[in-house]
């Protein structure tokens, strides 16, 4: 056991991997088994994230499970791994996830399922790395391949225009990606120059002196590439496209794992590094935020297309995380962490019944649907659950995270606060108008007549969902109590900079006069 604690992180990026090899001599034609032995990989590796949620000790900041290698000693590069309070629950949300939706493929993937549930467990080994990554050069490998296999599931198995969707995908974050790159190698070259060390230790990194001017313009650089990630609006075209031709399984992996990359790179890299163009930029970043929550939020309210309408929420509820997060405040930062957990439960099930409806009626057209609540009530029971999360209803899931984004912003950006604040009324137009319609509206489609209610698999696909949702919203405290230490470790790296400059602010003013 004491081997399995010390390397557990390991563990959990190369065993879906090493699973993989057991898969390769399985009979392409041998969907069941295929099937069962992904799943049971992917449960396997939640049971082990589990471990870290048992071991992790909440009450320090500092790194856990940390394993450490030299990699490529000459330049630097090492094997450096371990996860804070903040990881810990995106690799949990990753393993939970992967499995959530490797069950719900059984009834939409039809073809090619060897292929597919191979790319999903390498697209585990890829997201889970990324997580755990400490060193600089490791972590942009992980984050650049994870684009490989989420491509070729948007491509091969998504509808419509997917080879359109999943090249636009692939051209977007690789772009925003270059330019990161470009940014922390300057910082890594600024180090050497510094101290005469090659290190891509992110730890080591943070020490380095970095002039205001140039934090600027580095700042601007790594702002590109995870604000395209999340997406921050303007920056948020290629997700609707993505978001809606890629299969059930892709978008709830897109939604719930891969778009808090983003997020988590301005809270490891970003504002960490360059403290000083993270605050000085923190207003212009919160009002891009705004605008993409008032704009999400309306262009979901016009949406004809189920997936297109939760693609488009996406969008206004990364722009609650990203306000949460450049307010700077410890609750506020509380607030986004754990918001960027609820939008991969949330949203990952409201993906999962769209996919269902989409399975029974081969049509994602809101006016298509009607009288849905006769023919399946179960189905209709427990859709409305995500439904009333994603607009923050207390005692969901939803509620706890935005109600601490909004009164942890309020303080700094009153005026921009309570503009936010609209964007949860909208989210009740576009989510109950939409529920209503689908469910309530008078029936004009003949295919409705033989429509079946959520069988065995289906419920269970969605059940810890729905349950996480409620137990979040009554009890957050077990995940606060391990975020708390890293999210004010976080906010006193930054609020000490503010301190130091505004020391040397006066100091110049009174040497001045």
């Amino acid at each position: 056991m004491a081997f399995f604690i010390k390397h557990l992180l390991s563990i959990l990026i190369f065993f879906p991997a090493a699973s993989i090899l057991l898969l390769l001599p399985v009979n392409k034609k041998s969907y069941g088994i295929l099937r069962n032995l992904s799943l049971f990989f992917s449960l396997a590796e939640f049971v082990f994230s589990v471990y870290l949620f048992v071991y992790f000790k909440p009450d320090t900041y500092k790194f856990q499970f940390v394993e450490k290698l030299p990699w490529i000693p000459s330049f630097g590069a090492s094997y450096y791994l371990g996860i804070d309070g903040v990881s810990l629950f995106l690799i949990l949300l990753t393993t939970l996830l992967t499995s959530v939706s490797l069950l719900s493929s059984y009834r939409y993937i039809k073809e090619h399922v060897k292929e597919f549930v191979i790319l999903m467990l390498l697209l585990e080994t890829f997201m889970i790395g990324t997580f755990a990554s400490l060193d600089v050069l490791l972590f942009y490998l992980f984050w650049e391949f994870m684009l490989i296999p989420m491509y070729f599931i948007i491509g091969m198995w998504g509808t419509g225009k997917r080879v359109y969707s999943a090249v636009k995908f692939v051209l977007y974050t690789l772009s925003g990606s270059l330019v990161m790159l470009l940014g922390l190698i300057y910082i890594f070259m600024l180090h050497y120059h510094q101290t005469g060390n090659f290190t891509f230790n992110i730890l080591r990194l943070y020490n380095t002196h970095i002039p205001d001017g140039l934090q600027l313009i580095l700042f601007i650089a790594l702002f590109l590439g995870f604000a395209i990630k999340i997406p921050l609006f303007p920056f948020h075209t290629w997700l609707p496209d993505a978001h809606t031709e890629a299969p059930t399984a892709g978008s709830v992996i897109l939604a719930g794992v891969l778009l808090k990359f983003g997020v988590y790179g301005f809270f490891r890299f970003a504002v960490p590094l360059l403290p000083a163009a993270a605050l000085l930029l923190a207003p212009p970043v919160i009002v891009l935020s705004v605008i993409g929550i008032l704009y999400g939020a309306l262009v979901s309210i016009v949406q004809r297309d189920l997936k297109r309408l939760v693609a488009f929420s996406s969008v206004s509820h990364m722009g609650f995380i990203m306000l949460g997060l450049f307010a700077m405040s410890a609750v506020s930062v509380d607030g986004s962490v754990i918001q960027l957990l609820n939008h991969g439960i949330t949203t990952g099930a409201l993906f999962l019944f769209v996919g269902m409806l989409y399975e029974r009626m081969h049509t994602r057209q809101i006016k298509d649907f009607g009288g849905i609540a006769k023919k399946a009530p179960i189905l209709t029971a427990l859709f409305m659950i995500p439904v009333l999360a994603s607009i923050g209803l207390p005692g969901l899931n939803g509620f706890i995270g935005e109600f601490l984004i909004l009164a942890g912003s309020f303080h700094s950006y009153p005026v921009l606060t309570v503009i936010a604040t609209s964007g949860i009324i909208f989210a009740a137009v576009y989510l109950l108008w939409m529920f209503q319609r689908v469910m309530f509206q008078k029936n004009v489609n003949s295919e409705m007549e033989n429509f079946e209610d959520m069988n065995l698999r289906e419920i269970v696909t969605v059940l810890p969902l729905i349950l996480l949702m409620f137990f979040i919203g009554f009890y957050p405290m077990p995940f606060l109590e391990r975020i708390d230490p890293t999210v004010l470790h976080f906010v006193s790296m930054v609020q000490h900079h503010k301190a130091v400059y505004n020391i040397i602010k006066l100091r110049t003013g009174l040497s001045n006069a």
